[in-house]
């Protein structure tokens, strides 16, 4: 089954090679992110796969949407030794479209580098069955230096090298703005605050498709 790819054939080599030498620190908040799932899940942006060895046993069934045609091999290898059924899917979040809801959505480190925020995730809560969660950890817009360091790598080569990575998102605004109810949110430094890469803060949190 595939759908629309995304060729990003530079970063495509360089991410398994940064995923596997992962902080062990950004390791733990991907355990959180996903503890306490269960039922039928929707990944987004599934990357290499990093995910799929810490969903819990209650998670029936992950399905995995990853746009670029490299990673989606590599996501499909990793899904054969998950301890829960994964179905790899080559689709854009914009295009992937299923039959039934989920009860849940996992956003990774993906938000980021899609071209509209808002309309991704309203078209995710669409996909979700009312009450049901997103669970996301993504890079975020920083304040002061940082933050301005941000914006102009952001304008200059950072996408291009990065798989389209913005890192100046207001995410959070973006999820409120897609009609997702917030039930908890903080931040977390991954890096030192003077170390000079611009995606050292990530948010954290749970929302959900209100229930009206």
């Amino acid at each position: 089954m595939t759908g629309a790819t995304v060729q990003h054939p530079l970063f495509a080599r360089i991410w398994p090679i940064i995923a596997a030498h992962e902080a062990e620190a950004v390791r733990d908040l991907r355990r959180e992110n996903l503890a306490g799932l269960s039922g039928r899940v929707l990944e987004v942006g599934a990357g290499v796969g990093t995910n799929f060895a810490y969903y819990p046993q209650t998670v029936t069934q992950v399905v995995a949407v990853e746009p670029e045609p490299h990673l989606t091999a590599k996501a499909r290898a990793a899904a054969v030794d998950a301890p829960i059924p994964v179905l790899v899917i080559g689709d854009t979040a914009e295009h992937f479209s299923a039959g039934g809801s989920f009860d849940a959505v996992v956003c990774s480190l993906v938000l980021c580098s899609v071209n509209d925020p808002v309309g991704v995730l309203r078209h995710l809560r669409s996909l979700l069955r009312p009450g049901g969660q997103l669970r996301y950890l993504e890079h975020v817009a920083s304040a002061g230096v940082r933050g301005r360091f941000q914006q102009f790598v952001d304008a200059t080569f950072w996408p291009r090298l990065a798989g389209n990575c913005h890192t100046h998102r207001h995410t959070e605004r973006a999820i409120v703005a897609a009609g997702f109810d917030v039930d908890a949110a903080r931040r977390e430094w991954t890096l030192p605050a003077w170390a000079p890469l611009p995606v050292a803060e990530l948010a954290l949190g749970r929302a959900r498709r209100p229930l009206g």
